[in-house]
Parts: structure tokens; C-alpha cells; sequence
């Protein structure tokens, strides 16, 4: 594992400085770099830790602020935050994020990764149908881009994991609209449905739907997937 340095960031959003979390290795790189798009939480310990095992892996990896510092662990207060987030705009601070990431020495300039859990699922696909620097996105249980040929303008492979038992997304449909649009564009791309899963298990400080082995499996797909693209 290389050694790594984290910090807070600003970059230029819409018209302001908008703040992430980079985690990086030490030293000059170049790297190759990765968005990481947070869930409905907040950039709370979970995101961070991502960003710090992409940054172990060899990336720089940022994880843009979309809730401006807020951060929870409430189901209620989440889903408030959710839904005060103006998805369109959401969509653009992270094609600027990924600008910023783009232009910066340390990063290796093939193209950014995007990855994202939840909420941060469909904003990942989004963002890789929005911003050309995105040559590999990775959406965990998201939704669909909306309308849903907006995948089209995606520019590279897409891994897409969803779990078994999800009410929130309706793996088997979502699944379907997004593999049958995919093919249309003849986009490469590999959708995995892990069974026995819940919503959220990648995410191992939720015990409750935590499942190990599922997670170590889609987090090797999602580093075989940057390390063939990046």
C-alpha cells in the first residue's frame, strides 16, 4: 500500500468555491484519478475511507462536497438533505470536480474514474454522461440517468452493481432499462445483481447490511475496471 496524504479542497463550481476530500499517495504521480460520489450521508467516514483505499491503490481520488460540510447519520435528516440537493446542479459541480482533477500535475492524463454509492450511483452515471473526462464510471445501486439515452455521451465502460433486495432501486428493472440502453449505444459495459445482498452493502460501517464477500468482489471489478482504463 503506498503511502498517502489526505486534505480538504476548493475548486471553482458554478461560481464558487466549492470544498472535497483527496486522498492521494505521496509524491509527484502523475496518478490516475478517480470521483468518488457520496451517499445520502454526506462525505462521512465511509466516502473518506474509500477515498483512502483508491489513494492505496495508486489514485488520487476526490470526493466533491455536495452537502457543503453537512453530514449525518439520521435516515430522516439524510433524506432531507437529499432532497434539498438540486440534482441538475449536483451534476454540474461534479463535471467541474472532475475538471479540476483533470488539470491538476499530480493526476495522469487518460481520464478520470467515477464511482458512486446510492444517491451517488446515479449521480456517478450522470457525471459520466455529462463530462468527457469520465473514461470509466462504476455506479453503485443507482438510478438511471433520466432520460435515459443520455448514455449515449458516455466515453468509456461502465460497471454497474446493484444489490439483490433493493426497494429502493428495483435492481431487476433498473438493471434491464440500463443494459438494454447501453447495448443500443453499443457501450462496453458489466452489470453484476450480487445475490443475497442488501442496499447498501458495500458500506461496512452499516453492520446490518454489510456484506463482506460481495464487497471485496465488486471492489476488485471496480479496480480491474480503472486499472484496464485509466
Amino acid at each position: 500500500m503506498a503511502e498517502i496524504v489526505t486534505e480538504t479542497v476548493r475548486f471553482p463550481a458554478n461560481g464558487e468555491d466549492m470544498p472535497g476530500y483527496l486522498a492521494r499517495p505521496e509524491g509527484d504521480g502523475p496518478f490516475p484519478g478517480v470521483i468518488v460520489v457520496q451517499e445520502w450521508w454526506g462525505i462521512d467516514s465511509h466516502i473518506q475511507d474509500v477515498c483512502r483505499r483508491f489513494a492505496g491503490q495508486g489514485y488520487a481520488a476526490l470526493a466533491p462536497d455536495l452537502y457543503r460540510g453537512k453530514v449525518t447519520s439520521e435516515p430522516s435528516e439524510a433524506e432531507k438533505l437529499m432532497m434539498a440537493l438540486d440534482m441538475p446542479r449536483a451534476v454540474k459541480e461534479l463535471a467541474r470536480a472532475a475538471d479540476w482533477l483533470a488539470s491538476q500535475p499530480f493526476t495522469r492524463g487518460r481520464g478520470i474514474g467515477a464511482i458512486g454509492f446510492c444517491m451517488g450511483g446515479g449521480l456517478a452515471l450522470e457525471l459520466a454522461c455529462a463530462s468527457p473526462h469520465i473514461k470509466a464510471v462504476a455506479p453503485f445501486y443507482g438510478i438511471n440517468p433520466e432520460p435515459i439515452d443520455k448514455v449515449q455521451n458516455i466515453q468509456g465502460p461502465v460497471l454497474a452493481i446493484y444489490a439483490e433486495h433493493d426497494p429502493w432501486v428495483d435492481p431487476p428493472r433498473r438493471s434491464r432499462e440500463l443494459r438494454e440502453a447501453l447495448q443500443r449505444y453499443g457501450k462496453r459495459h458489466e452489470i453484476h445483481i450480487y445475490p443475497g445482498t442488501q442496499h447498501a452493502f458495500f458500506n461496512d460501517t452499516r453492520p446490518e447490511v454489510y456484506n463482506a464477500q460481495a464487497a471485496q468482489d465488486a471492489w476488485q471489478r471496480v479496480l480491474r475496471l480503472f486499472g484496464e482504463s485509466l
